[in-house]
């Protein structure tokens, strides 16, 4: 695969971060830009960690598709039967599956559809409290219902923050650590975690936030301290290929959980879908091109694939606001110029 596309884009567009491609057990490229610290210019490298924003809701998905496997849950079960948090507004019927595929109907403490500033949130409710996933209900517990339950797709952070209280209550474990114990170690994701932004470990990227007059800031007062079930992890580009290598292997899994996983359950336009925690995005003849994931915060801008017919992983990382976007549509370019061509 030519390369060169994904280098000409970072080139030109100013592109921070890493990129890893990967086909079965070769690398096809590996490629850093930019800098993980700006005022110390340090570089981005391989090892470099990165935040992923609501990428990491994969992981999460993954954790009750491992507790349901082990019957400490149903996809089936209510809401209201897992957590013993007052949801006085919520409908009866809201239940686990609901939550993983974003049609719950509940409100959303950041709305995509009508915010666009996740900064905003943090003017009544300073970002330096949210520290643990309780510390998110009071921004939505108590409001009304957006939607009949199951009537359509809304993307939704709130639900997969009550879907890491359940992990929570089911595990009796705080969520970052069941993920280390039960995901990342088992995936051999040795440098991935959920950090505070006020105590980084070694060679993690500050994110930044660039300004029109050419001014830039990092994103420490613009996410929560900590990030957790909707997102706000941080992988290195290997420990996130692994991730999709484990779980197609069924390492995480069981092969009938993982299909399970897998499973277009919800159709959002055309050829996108949505599985637990993951997006399905299909050709022309059904079959799937790819599962993908991806993250949007300040500072956060995060991109990663599995393409089954290809055996090809991708993960691009950077820390800007945007960027691998533009490298994951020339990258995904090229392997359908491969599928067409064959």
């Amino acid at each position: 695969m030519n390369m060169d596309v994904a280098k000409c884009i970072a080139d030109n567009k100013d592109f921070s971060g890493t990129i890893l491609v990967k086909k079965d057990k070769g690398i096809l490229t590996e490629l850093s830009f930019g800098f993980a610290n700006r005022s110390e210019q340090l570089k981005n490298n391989t090892f470099t960690r990165y935040g992923i924003a609501s990428g990491c809701k994969l992981f999460t998905a993954i954790a009750i598709c491992q507790l349901v496997e082990e019957r400490k849950l149903s996809f089936d079960s209510k809401l209201k039967e897992c957590l013993d948090f007052n949801f006085p507004n919520f409908e009866d019927e809201i239940t686990i599956h609901h939550l993983l595929t974003h049609t719950s109907g509940i409100p959303d403490y950041f709305d995509e559809e009508v915010m666009d500033d996740f900064e905003e949130l943090w003017v009544e409710n300073p970002m330096y409290r949210i520290r643990s996933l309780k510390d998110f209900l009071p921004l939505f517990q108590y409001q009304a219902m957006r939607f009949k339950v199951g009537e359509r797709f809304h993307y939704n952070n709130a639900g997969y923050i009550l879907l890491g209280l359940i992990v929570e209550q089911a595990s009796q474990l705080n969520f970052d650590e069941y993920i280390q114990k039960n995901i990342f170690k088992r995936a051999g994701m040795e440098d991935s975690g959920y950090f505070e932004l006020d105590a980084l470990p070694p060679n993690t990227a500050q994110g930044y936030i660039d300004n029109h007059d050419g001014n830039w800031r990092t994103n420490i007062y613009s996410l929560p301290v900590k990030g957790g079930s909707d997102g706000g992890a941080f992988v290195t580009v290997n420990d996130m290929v692994k991730l999709w290598e484990a779980l197609i292997n069924n390492l995480l899994l069981s092969e009938v959980y993982t299909l399970q996983l897998l499973t277009p359950h919800v159709q959002k336009e055309d050829d996108d879908f949505y599985g637990y925690g993951v997006w399905i995005k299909k050709m022309k003849n059904d079959t799937i091109l790819k599962y993908h994931v991806m993250g949007y915060d300040p500072g956060v801008n995060f991109h990663s694939a599995f393409y089954p017919g290809e055996s090809i992983k991708v993960a691009v990382c950077s820390n800007k606001s945007t960027g691998a976007f533009d490298i994951m549509a020339a990258i995904e370019n090229e392997i359908v110029q491969q599928i067409d061509g064959r």
